[in-house]
């Protein structure tokens, strides 16, 4: 699904490559507002929002639905209804640009927002691409309308990007509706699996099953963990179902051997016609009679001890086959685990909120690790770190762990963790080269830190 379905092909690269030599993007002036990737998309937008016709409540209703989504936060959602009610319907028909220009005195009073956080939230509108700042000369915001009531100049929040954008949102809160309807269903089978795994374990442990509780113990514990508490994706939900499902196959196998019972053996047909025999032969009430039995040491062996014997035989074969078993859950807890620690792209937009965010607003909806990095290669630039030490960076680690590292670099930076993401991202590829990288520890202990 493309973000941008109405904006000029190449839109993004473009604005991208005049960000680097410093020129105006989008018309702006460079004395006014510093030039962002962000704010150009915004403005590219905002032209292709003037040639279509979009009814304002269908606009708002679009952006409201996937809002969290696409990283809006609470205070944005507020300002942008309060510019929309200065629009009229005339403002969102095909030619038409909803440019609001109250004062930010106004504005400050209608929201209770400080000129900080009026700024703030103005901001992170418009880098999301859902509304555009159209800048007057000298810098000041001001509008006229004719007669008819149509707007005929004016400077201030665009909100045209939102018609330009609203088939995307809906096809992304379409996306999400049946992204969260798989969700639910896993978590369903997650739950029943977990009540499955703790029903046996807890029975074998309270009736002194012999088995492999404790190792089984350990890692229900960890799938535990693993499980999701707030925004989880259904890849990531699907992994956890299928660690629970197979956690309980091994459990379900180790109950079923530790409770089978011992069947005694039945005397077979030749069994019995032997002793039919021998007591005939004893008989001494019958015609034929053998001699009488001396000694009590008979030159065949007693069946007990034969069959004793056969039980010894057997003991070596079923110790071998028990070493055997625990090798291989030792085995399988091993892979289990190192499968657990191979990152994924739901734990990383996960555990990086605003390089989510960011990735999202440049590249739409992102379905594979190849969109992921076409998004990183973009957003490269706006955090300073050089196309060398880019290429470098995927040469040493590949092109994943790469982009992976990338993502963490760009959260630091955001977060104020990070003062140099070039020379950053430098000590993690020597890192790399050491053996001394865990990337993975990094994003869960992020994740920890959001669940904290």
């Amino acid at each position: 699904m493309e973000k941008f379905r109405d904006a000029p092909s190449g839109a993004t690269e473009a604005v991208t490559s005049q960000h680097r030599r410093g020129l105006p993007i989008g018309g702006q002036s460079s004395g006014w507002r510093k030039p962002t990737p962000g704010l150009g998309i915004a403005e590219q937008l905002a032209q292709a929002g003037e040639r279509v016709a979009v009814p304002k409540t269908r606009a708002f209703v679009a952006v409201k639905r996937v809002g969290a989504y696409i990283g809006l936060k609470a205070g944005d959602m507020m300002l942008l209804d309060t510019l929309g009610a200065f629009t009229q319907a005339q403002d969102w028909e095909e030619g038409q640009r909803p440019i609001v220009w109250a004062s930010n005195a106004y504005l400050m009073e209608q929201t209770g927002f400080s000129l900080s956080a009026l700024k703030r939230h103005a901001r992170r509108l418009a880098e999301l691409g859902v509304i555009s700042f159209q800048d007057s000369p000298n810098g000041k915001r001001w509008g006229r309308r004719d007669a008819e009531g149509r707007i005929v100049e004016a400077y201030g929040f665009d909100l045209s990007p939102l018609s330009a954008r609203v088939e995307e949102f809906e096809e992304l809160h379409a996306d999400l509706q049946a992204e969260r309807e798989v969700c639910q269903r896993l978590k369903r089978h997650i739950t029943v699996a977990r009540r499955m795994i703790r029903a046996r374990i807890d029975a074998a442990v309270s009736s002194a099953l012999r088995g492999p509780w404790a190792q089984f113990t350990g890692l229900f514990d960890e799938l535990l963990d693993r499980l999701p508490r707030g925004h989880e994706a259904s890849e990531q939900l699907a992994r956890l179902l299928g660690w629970f499902r197979e956690l309980q196959e091994r459990v379900e196998a180790a109950y079923l051997k530790a409770t089978q019972v011992v069947e005694p053996v039945e005397n077979t047909l030749d069994t019995k016609e032997q002793a039919s025999e021998k007591t005939q032969e004893m008989n001494p009430r019958e015609v034929i009679s053998e001699p009488h039995i001396l000694i009590t040491n008979q030159l065949n062996p007693v069946i007990r001890n034969s069959s004793e014997k056969e039980e010894a035989a057997a003991v070596v074969p079923n110790a071998q086959t028990e070493d055997r078993v625990d090798r291989e859950l030792e085995e399988w807890v091993a892979e289990v685990r190192k499968k657990r620690t191979a990152l994924d792209l739901p734990t990383i937009m996960q555990a990086c909120p605003e390089f989510a965010s960011w990735a999202r607003n440049m590249g739409g909806f992102l379905k594979d690790w190849g969109d992921l990095h076409r998004v990183a290669g973009q957003l490269r630039p706006m955090i300073g770190i050089s196309e060398h030490a880019w290429n470098v960076a995927q040469d040493r680690m590949g092109t994943q762990v790469a982009t992976a590292a990338f993502a963490l670099v760009f959260e630091k930076h955001s977060a104020g963790e990070v003062t140099s993401p070039g020379g950053y991202l430098r000590g993690m590829v020597e890192k790399a080269g050491a053996g001394e990288l865990h990337l993975e520890r990094s994003f869960y202990g992020r994740l920890s830190g959001q669940a904290a």
